[in-house]
């Protein structure tokens, strides 16, 4: 069955950078666009970035461009999303799933806390 196990999380002070980690299992990775989801306490959760199935495009909501990049890793089935300059408003689980989400297997997500 399709799974996402979403790792790296933690606390960082505001300014600092954090490098959230996805393994995803039981589809053909490469074959799908890919994407990077949070939901902050209240929120409905939201789309924070997507890379296409190669690789050769990203895109990002405004309020993280310029400070977070996805990445992929094809071969190993692997996804990551690199966070800097980090904001008290980015604090959020963080998701991964593919852009058109497999709505029954959502990870269990990872907590990224900016505070200080």
């Amino acid at each position: 069955q399709v799974q996402f196990v979403e790792s790296g999380g933690g606390l960082v002070q505001p300014g600092g950078s954090l490098r959230v980690s996805c393994a995803a299992s039981g589809f053909i990775f490469r074959g799908f666009d890919m994407s990077w989801y949070r939901q902050a306490p209240g929120k409905e959760r939201e789309l924070v970035a997507t890379i296409t199935a190669s690789g050769g495009f990203t895109n990002y909501v405004d309020s993280v461009k310029g400070r977070f990049t996805i990445s992929r890793d094809n071969a190993k089935n692997t996804m990551s999303l690199q966070m800097n300059s980090l904001k008290p408003e980015d604090t959020a689980v963080y998701y991964c799933n593919a852009r058109s989400p497999f709505r029954a297997s959502w990870g269990q997500g990872t907590q990224v806390t900016v505070s200080s």
